[in-house]
């Protein structure tokens, strides 16, 4: 199955421009210094921070910082009119000082990345041979920003029962908001996609594929100490679908990263960035990242799909797509399985990359 990833706008998506934020200041500034990248205009950024809601307590000093990094004359106003509102909060919490960060850990030798290379490779292209029959639960969390200012507000919550049977992959959709329905994933409205499960690593990996692997830097995921690689695919080369409201589809070139366990050179995190889209294509930018780790299944530890994130843009409209794997179990022809579709978000905490601070171990 090639990887695919799929976008149609929400018309309920114009009704958060109705829906007022809760900030802090630094939340506040963030948002800002987004629409000041992004070029927004001075009205439009008015507009929105009049609908905000200060948690902390906002004084002028602040508007004076964001009017030195470009902040418009009319968003500026707009602030004033919160630091009345917000004159009886409690001021920011002052954050730790931050400590000076550990010395790096050398890169490896280039014999060493030429050989996590191609074990990580080999592993990669035989991964899906190597997995069980089973069936888990994928649960989606879709968001949407009409703003272009990410500042995302859930759109729905989508349940499927996902099988793996013979190294394919089917999906059947449980419910929506957690009530129940039947019918085809497949046509299901809004931002989908499908393809995790080995697909993302053999296409990146098949010689075909003729990606270029550099050295980026050291990570830790997970408690994980990993080798992490850039990588760039030419579009004549790419398998990479991106289609827009099922009517339109590129195969676009693309760049990304790779983690790769240091102890056992097994992929634990590859991300996806489309280069280049199509002027006349209605999707501006797509990015796609998906992590793995070990989970049993009859006992046995495999490496499985744990999270996947998936942003594309279209003018100003922003999704993301927050997709958990859960549940899995072995399949068997009577296999039927309860489905407790309220499950809670993984933590941030247990996704973010770590920087690396044991310099003593192994190289």
């Amino acid at each position: 199955m090639t990887k695919r990833i799929a976008l149609s706008v929400w018309l309920c998506a114009a009704l958060l421009f109705g829906q007022g934020m809760k900030l802090s200041v630094a939340q506040l500034k963030n948002v800002l210094r987004s629409s000041i990248k992004l070029q927004h205009q001075d009205k439009q950024v008015a507009d929105y921070v009049k609908k905000v809601t200060m948690t902390e307590k906002l004084t002028e000093r602040d508007i004076e910082e964001m009017l030195g990094e470009g902040l418009g004359p009319k968003a500026a106003d707009a602030m004033r009119s919160l630091v009345q509102a917000s004159a009886s909060l409690p001021a920011p919490v002052k954050d730790a000082p931050v400590k000076a960060p550990p010395p790096p850990m050398p890169p490896p030798s280039s014999e060493v990345q030429a050989q996590v290379i191609s074990e990580a490779r080999e592993l990669a292209l035989s991964y899906t041979k190597r997995l069980p029959d089973f069936i888990c639960l994928q649960v989606t969390r879709r968001y949407a920003d009409p703003s272009g200012l990410e500042m995302y507000q859930l759109m729905d919550t989508v349940a499927a029962r996902l099988s793996y049977f013979e190294q394919k992959e089917d999906y059947k959709l449980i419910s929506v908001n957690g009530n129940l329905k039947q019918g085809n994933f497949d046509q299901l409205g809004g931002a989908t996609s499908t393809g995790e499960f080995g697909t993302m690593l053999r296409e990146i990996f098949e010689p075909e594929t003729q990606a270029e692997f550099n050295w980026e830097r050291w990570a830790k995921l997970r408690g994980k100490i990993c080798h992490v690689y850039a990588f760039r695919v030419e579009q004549s080369r790419s398998k990479w679908h991106v289609s827009w409201q099922k009517q339109m589809e590129v195969v676009p070139a693309y760049r990304g990263l790779i983690y790769v366990d240091r102890d056992v050179p097994m992929v634990m995190r590859v991300t996806m960035e489309a280069e280049n889209m199509p002027a006349t294509f209605p999707i501006q930018e797509a990015k796609s990242m998906l992590d793995y780790d070990f989970t049993e299944i009859s006992g046995n530890p495999f490496l499985l799909p744990l999270r996947s994130e998936m942003k594309m843009r279209e003018g100003r409209i922003l999704v993301k797509n927050q997709t958990e794997f859960r549940n899995y179990r072995k399949f068997g022809t009577e296999t039927t399985i309860t489905f407790d579709t309220n499950v809670d978000p993984i933590p941030e905490e247990k996704l973010k990359e770590e920087q690396i601070k044991d310099v003593k171990k192994k190289q």
